[in-house]
Order: structure tokens, then C-alpha cells, then sequence
């Protein structure tokens, strides 16, 4: 199947398209990002953008006063971040290997790349030794439950399928098209265990967790209120 960085930067193109066309992302906008933006510290020194894609997150939070350096692993990407006209210091780099000193962030991101990475366990411990002791680690994912089953029809009331092992490390990818805009998500799936032993092993301790579910579907996407779509980590370097 290749690598997640080689899935991932064949889908670069559709995926800027998707983030960047207004109104089109709704999960993001509606669900995921609210409660995450409510999770994080206040703007420091330094704020590390793990996986940043085409680069929106970064430019949300510095407006907010954080100064960014993002990072990622596709060269379209960051290409991308890059050359947007609120551009951001971007680097071209896989997360597990991060090209930044020891102890010189106070705060990390990884939204919605943790699972989008081949080396979970790699990409933690960065995450760790590029943050100052008591900086934290915030994060975003496919809810494990989410990424493990789905739903046998679209009713309000319908059953949520495991077929596999949830405790279970897979690959997994999604075909998705929607207002004619394709994108293929290429992902694994990690029970929650599994992120829970990376930030152990790391040092880091978790000091918050959140499940966001989609609070407003309309009667086609009701039964998302029953199950959280995305988890949300707050994490602290000890």
C-alpha cells in the first residue's frame, strides 16, 4: 500500500481544494475545530504545527497571536502553506524526525495528523523533546470508535457495526466526493490504548480529553450525535 506520506501527497491537490473552498469542510468548521481552539493554552513563545497540510490551522492560530512553525511531510503541502497569501513558516519534514532543538516550543499540534502518520511512537516522542518541561501537546484524531465500524444504513437509530478488532492496528483508507470536490482520507486505525502507551512512553501525562459529536446534524446525519466523531488530547511534557 506505500507509505501514509505517499498517500498523502497524492491526494495533496484534492485535499487543498477541500480545506480552502468556503463552506465546504463543515465538520471542521462546525465540530471539530471549536472545541479543540477551546482546549489550547494561551499563545507563548512558540507554537509547533505537526502535519499542518495546506496550512489553515496555522493561519487561524496566529491570528490568534501565536507564532507558528508548521510542519509536514508532503511537498505539495507545503508547497502550498507556503506560497498562500498568509503565508507561515513551513518546513518539509517528516514529523518523527523534526528538524527543531530540544525544549524550544511551549506548545504542539497535531491536528488531525496523528493518525495520518506512519510512526506513531516517533512522532510522539518529537512532539516531547521539541517542548519545554510543562509544555503541552494538543491533539486532535479520528475517534478510534469512529475509525473502527460504521453504520449499517443512515437512520437516526441505526445499529454501529465493528465488524474487526477494535484493539486492533489497521490500515484504512476513505473515498469521499462531495459537491464534486473527490478526496481519498488515508488513515490508520489505533484504539485509544495505543495513542494512551505513545504519550506514556513519551512523557507526557494527560491532563484533559474531550469526544466531540456533531451537535446539530440535520435528520440524514442524526445518528452522529450519538457517537463522537473526533478526540480531542491535551497533553503535558513532564
Amino acid at each position: 500500500m506505500g507509505s501514509l506520506r505517499d498517500a498523502w501527497e497524492a491526494q495533496a491537490e484534492n485535499w487543498a481544494a477541500w480545506a480552502r473552498t468556503p463552506g465546504h469542510d463543515v465538520y471542521f468548521w462546525r465540530v471539530n475545530l471549536p472545541p479543540f481552539l477551546d482546549l489550547l493554552p494561551a499563545a507563548g513563545r512558540l507554537t509547533l504545527d505537526l502535519g499542518c497540510g495546506e496550512g489553515r490551522l496555522g493561519r487561524i492560530l496566529e491570528e490568534r497571536g501565536h507564532r507558528v512553525v508548521s510542519v509536514d511531510s508532503s511537498q505539495t503541502l507545503v508547497r502550498l502553506a507556503r506560497t498562500h497569501e498568509q503565508s507561515q513558516p513551513v518546513v518539509l519534514s517528516d514529523v518523527a524526525h523534526l528538524p527543531v532543538r530540544d525544549a524550544g516550543a511551549d506548545l504542539a499540534i497535531a491536528f488531525m495528523s496523528l493518525h495520518d502518520v506512519d510512526d506513531l511512537d516517533g512522532a510522539v516522542f518529537e512532539a516531547a523533546r521539541a517542548l519545554v518541561p510543562g509544555g503541552r501537546f494538543c491533539v486532535s484524531i479520528v475517534h478510534p470508535i469512529n475509525a473502527a465500524g460504521k453504520f449499517v444504513d443512515k437512520t437516526a437509530n441505526s445499529v454501529f457495526l465493528i465488524a474487526g478488532s477494535y484493539l486492533e492496528q489497521f490500515r484504512y483508507s476513505d473515498e469521499v466526493e462531495r459537491d464534486g470536490l473527490p478526496m481519498v482520507f488515508h488513515s490508520y486505525h489505533r484504539p485509544l490504548g495505543m495513542y494512551a502507551r505513545a504519550f506514556e512512553k513519551a512523557g507526557f501525562v494527560i491532563d484533559a480529553l474531550r469526544e466531540p459529536a456533531d451537535p446539530v446534524s440535520g435528520v440524514e446525519h442524526a445518528r452522529w450525535r450519538r457517537l463522537p466523531l473526533f478526540l480531542h488530547i491535551r497533553a503535558v511534557r513532564q
